[in-house]
């Protein structure tokens, strides 16, 4: 996904990640740097900084974050919502959408 970067630029290094409890929705953007380095922008709206994409993806897994790229239909089900009920946030800035870093599904009936 294509994003505005801080210096205007476009950044298309972001990769969204999700954790899941119930039917509440975790996100975090994990964001590669040309450098090599790597960024995870948390629902708290903390930038964790990282070595390398490598140790950025190893951090969100060991906190049950999976790649939301990578999902099916299947991997979503395991997790408790339909794929198509899901979209990653988007805002202007980091500020904007550290508010919507955190998404509630609606009930199941």
């Amino acid at each position: 996904m294509a994003l505005m970067d801080e210096s205007g630029m476009i950044d298309t290094n972001d990769e969204w990640w999700l954790a899941t409890l119930g039917r509440t929705i975790v996100w975090a953007r994990l964001r590669v740097r040309d450098a090599g380095t790597a960024e995870v922008f948390d629902s708290d709206g903390n930038t964790l900084a990282y070595d390398s994409e490598d140790t950025a993806r190893a951090a969100l897994m060991d906190a049950e974050f999976v790649s939301f790229e990578g999902l099916d239909e299947d991997d979503a089900a395991v997790r408790g919502f339909v794929l198509d009920e899901v979209v990653p946030p988007r805002a202007n800035d980091d500020a904007a959408l550290r508010a919507r870093m955190i998404q509630q599904l609606p009930g199941r009936d």
